[in-house]
């Protein structure tokens, strides 16, 4: 697999989140026994309960270990440049409503729609990257072929995202 690029707030975050459900497994173990004390498996829910936050949190680790090595780290305050990449903060207009919208281009593992950014391997990210002002960008959506042109693009850098 290739390298996936992540905010050094973003990469803090994963790790974080590593420690917090590896430190939960404790707890998990500790379910799993006093349920299992209790007798009869076959209809004891808190133990099936107890085995799927188990079975959950496992997947989740192992997700997390699994992208680990994968990251390229980047850190949004020294980017820059005429180009839609990694960390660019770009407006778009649809160019058959005249509807405006602007995302900020970060990773899958940063990327969160709700708070204006998307993924650079997202149909729209791809459609995006390396693209500069005045340049057209067609997306294929579930609607059909959409065109955009880049309005601007910025470098706000971190704090500029809120991302912490």
């Amino acid at each position: 697999m290739d390298r996936i690029p992540i905010s050094k707030q973003g990469f803090e975050k994963i790790k974080k989140e590593l420690e917090e459900l590896k430190a939960q497994r404790p707890a998990i173990i500790q379910a799993i026994k006093e349920a299992r004390e209790e007798g009869d498996l076959s209809e004891n829910a808190g133990y099936d309960a107890a085995r799927e936050r188990q079975g959950m949190l496992e997947a989740r680790i192992t997700y997390i270990n699994s992208r680990m090595p994968l990251f390229d780290v980047l850190d949004l305050d020294t980017l820059g440049g005429s180009r839609a990449i990694f960390g660019a903060t770009v407006e778009i207009e649809d160019m058959d409503t005249e509807e405006t919208k602007r995302f900020t281009l970060l990773g899958p593992d940063d990327a969160d729609h709700k708070s204006g950014s998307i993924s650079v391997l997202s149909p729209m990210g791809r459609a995006l990257m390396g693209k500069e002002v005045g340049d057209e960008a067609i997306v294929d959506a579930p609607r059909g072929r959409i065109e955009y042109e880049i309005v601007s693009i910025q470098f706000l850098g971190a704090a500029g995202l809120n991302i912490r």
